[in-house]
């Protein structure tokens, strides 16, 4: 008589993770235990305090929009099983190329360049995606900076050079971008107006914008002004009205939004609107980090945590995420 023997191998240094192995959306999400990463030589590994959500996880897991299935895996997820690019946590070990990082360091980074890996108990990241926390800044606001942090501060300075004065539109205002880089425009001297819904208005005035609107109740493009620059978390409006909300020589920056909208305005934004610039962000993982933190121990702005959610219930932290509800960044706390 035969028999089939299944032996069941349990991780040897086990932890808790959020994984999934198919598209479909948050319902595919599953607290699971699997085995603790090793760091490379040129990495080290993370005790996870803290990670933040981001559109990026709201994307993978639903597979949509087609260019992240070409990236991640077209019937299925084959990269990225682990969500969560921003991530907190302390140094637990270090690779044997690493220079400036040692076992205890507080840390925090964008990892969407590389593996992910946030939501879970363990994550290691290459020396290059990770900065120093700063002293006074919890694990929860170290979270909520990186991705969105970034975006605002590449979105602000690298397509035009903001001067005092200027006129900055950010649609979707309420959100992560908003909420970090509305304190930093107004402490460049720029006009800023925030558009998001009704129940944001409030926190987008308390950050220093100059005019909120509601994107239910006014479309900002047909209210017969003008901005310097456009900042647009939604891109869903067609060229001509882009091309009358901006100043000559106004530039709009697309940070997210339709897919097709915005490449075919990033490939031909140039005869689109000659006069305007319609640019796609291509974001650069972790680039002005230094600056944000400059700007956080100058006391010009502080992360705005809306809404923290144990691991656990990460898949209702992404879900409430993708419904358009979170009012600054929502954080997911580890290892509490």
């Amino acid at each position: 008589m035969n028999y089939n023997v299944i032996t069941c191998i349990q991780p040897t240094k086990p932890m808790k993770a959020i994984t999934y192995n198919k598209y479909g959306g948050t319902s595919q999400l599953k607290l699971t235990e699997v085995e603790r990463p090793t760091p490379n030589d040129d990495e080290v590994l993370i005790k996870t305090k803290a990670a933040g959500v981001n559109d990026w996880d709201w994307g993978l897991v639903h597979g949509k929009p087609l260019l992240i299935r070409m990236m991640f895996g077209l019937f299925k997820p084959k990269k990225a099983k682990i969500l969560g690019c921003d991530v907190a946590g302390i140094v637990e070990e270090v690779g044997i190329n690493i220079k400036n990082l040692k076992v205890g360091d507080r840390v925090f980074g964008d990892l969407s360049g590389g593996n992910f890996g946030g939501f879970a108990e363990f994550t290691r990241a290459k020396e290059k995606e990770l900065a120093i926390i700063p002293e006074n800044m919890s694990f929860e606001e170290a979270a909520a900076l990186p991705h969105a942090g970034v975006l605002a501060y590449q979105a602000f300075f690298d397509y035009l050079q903001l001067q005092p004065g200027h006129t900055v539109l950010i649609n979707g205002a309420g959100g992560g971008v908003g909420t970090i880089g509305i304190p930093i425009l107004k402490h460049l001297g720029v006009k800023v107006t925030g558009v998001d819904s009704s129940q944001k208005l409030d926190l987008m005035k308390s950050l220093g914008a100059d005019e909120v609107l509601d994107y239910k109740q006014q479309d900002f493009s047909r209210l017969g002004k003008k901005w310097d620059l456009v900042i647009d978390n939604k891109v869903f409006r067609k060229a001509s009205a882009y091309k009358r909300s901006l100043k000559k020589d106004g530039v709009l920056v697309m940070v997210g939004g339709s897919t097709l909208k915005v490449f075919l305005f990033a490939a031909f934004g140039s005869i689109i609107s000659p006069n305007k610039k319609l640019k796609l962000l291509m974001h650069k993982p972790n680039k002005g980090i230094d600056k944000l933190i400059e700007f956080y121990n100058q006391g010009i702005f502080k992360p705005f945590v809306g809404n923290t959610f144990p691991l656990e219930k990460t898949p209702e932290a992404i879900e409430q995420l993708g419904k358009g509800k979170t009012m600054g960044k929502t954080v997911v706390v580890i290892n509490g």
